[in-house]
């Protein structure tokens, strides 16, 4: 849009002073004669831009003359580029005008800040789709400064780390090589190699972390995109040996699907209006993990497998006794 290419002239500028005129062409991807346009413009809405002729001529602003963009601090450029990583752009069809209103950024910041920028997009992740496999577990606060992780993560160093893993409580000791940091669905991993392999960390989990006084030991030719991929695969792409076929009240319909999005065997099933419940199909790992069915009572009601029905229905007799009981259990 030439609104967008009028902004960005300014910009560029306002940073790197009198251009050629070929250069901006090249720079936007347009004519020579387009920018000369676009300089007129500029010129009759008030914008002091002027050229000058010859061999060492080309297009300026005038001394002094500064937007408010390239005023942004270190802090903002790095938190503006992190949007990089975000899927939300590419799901909206947004990808490519992002990532390309975000280079003409770049090249329009300041010079001390655009390595920060360029850092924080290879650095940090943002991934809003949660884990498969049952509702997302919410962080829990972390008695380590996310601060700290950051710090090792934008200097290049090596990491020790003090974490309780979730699977038995145990607390080990690490010394990592750091990748970048990862928000899950609103819960911060630190994705590291540990002796040379890929490893992920939930921030919440870390009880202690100090930065060591040596550089980080990545594997060559590997960013944090790459690494995460592999992970993320991993854990997400285990096959669901268990299908399962749930009838769901139609009134909880919408939040059952948003939750168990993750764990749907096919495309959301398409709702009757006229029906009062609808048949929705999933994969789960294991027995264990289809437990949470149960979370919706009555509202969605296991159909298959079987063993699953008896299990769910054990469940809710042993909660059913213990509530009939009454509460004078010491």
């Amino acid at each position: 849009m030439r609104s967008e290419r009028l902004l960005s002239i300014m910009l560029l500028l306002q940073t790197h002073g009198r251009l050629p005129a070929s250069d901006l062409a090249e720079r936007l991807e347009v004519s020579v004669r387009t920018v000369m346009r676009d300089v007129e413009a500029l010129s009759s809405a008030g914008v002091p831009v002027y050229t000058v002729r010859g061999p060492h001529g080309g297009i300026a602003l005038l001394p002094g003359y500064r937007t408010n963009v390239t005023g942004m601090t270190a802090d903002e450029a790095r938190a503006l580029f992190v949007l990089l990583s975000d899927h939300a752009h590419t799901e909206l069809g947004l990808g490519q005008a992002l990532g390309s209103a975000l280079r003409k950024l770049m090249a329009a910041l300041p010079a001390p800040h655009r390595p920060d920028a360029d850092l924080a997009s290879r650095r940090i992740l943002l991934d809003p789709v949660r884990w498969r496999g049952g509702p997302a577990r919410p962080a829990t606060g972390t008695a380590v400064d996310l601060a700290v992780l950051q710090q090792a993560v934008f200097n290049d160093r090596r990491l020790r780390l003090r974490y309780r893993h979730g699977r038995d409580n145990r607390v080990r000791s690490y010394t990592l090589d750091p990748y970048g940091l990862v928000n899950k669905a609103g819960v911060w991993y630190l994705v590291a190699d540990h002796r040379g392999e890929p490893a992920l960390f939930r921030a919440d989990r870390a009880l202690s972390a100090g930065i060591l006084d040596e550089p980080v030991r990545r594997r060559d030719g590997l960013e944090l995109a790459d690494v995460w991929d592999g992970l993320r695969r991993h854990i997400d792409e285990i096959p669901a040996p268990l299908p399962v076929t749930v009838s769901v009240h139609r009134d909880i319909l919408p939040k059952f699907l948003r939750i168990h999005e993750a764990d749907l065997a096919g495309p959301p099933p398409a709702t009757d209006q006229r029906a009062e419940r609808v048949h929705v199909q999933l994969h789960f790992r294991s027995l264990g993990a289809a437990e949470v069915l149960l979370a919706f009572g009555t509202d969605a009601e296991v159909l298959a497998p079987a063993e699953l029905r008896q299990t769910l229905a054990h469940k809710a007799a042993e909660a059913a006794a213990r509530y009939a009981a009454g509460t004078d259990h010491r």
